[in-house]
């Protein structure tokens, strides 16, 4: 899936991508955050909110790039990916899933943007030519202001 030469999304560490993959999604200006972004939590299992203002986008570039590494991904895969142990008590941690309505609203927006698709044939969701040719140019700048 990588363009071939230096600058593919594989090429660039995760969080430096998602970084800017998130600052993209903030300055385009396509993504709306929803009136509830403010006192939602990601998971069950989380005591509070994300502290970061710019959460959201910060997990929609994410889960992009998770689409990016290993396409067809449903709701429940991301769900799964995004979840963590949960301690109750004095019980043993037992492995509880994100919030599956979340990733499902971020995808919704990641589709009207173009950037994530569904496939007739297949389940899951896979990135558009539009959204990995995007990903694909942010890894090349980010490449090229390294060196």
């Amino acid at each position: 899936m990588s363009t071939g030469g230096a600058g593919g999304v594989k090429d660039v560490e995760g969080a430096e991508f998602i970084a800017a993959l998130a600052s993209h999604f903030k300055k385009s200006g396509k993504m709306d955050l929803p009136e509830w972004h403010d006192i939602v939590k990601t998971a069950t299992f989380k005591e509070l909110g994300p502290l970061d203002k710019d959460w959201y986008f910060i997990r929609a570039a994410s889960i992009c790039r998770r689409l990016y590494i290993r396409p067809g991904a449903g709701v429940g895969a991301l769900s799964a990916a995004y979840g963590d142990r949960n301690r109750t008590k004095k019980r043993m941690n037992k492995y509880n899933k994100a919030s599956r309505g979340l990733i499902r609203h971020i995808l919704t927006q990641l589709g009207e943007m173009e950037i994530v698709e569904k496939r007739e044939d297949q389940k899951g969701r896979f990135l558009s030519r539009t959204g990995q040719r995007e990903l694909d140019t942010i890894a090349t700048q980010i490449v090229a202001a390294r060196s």
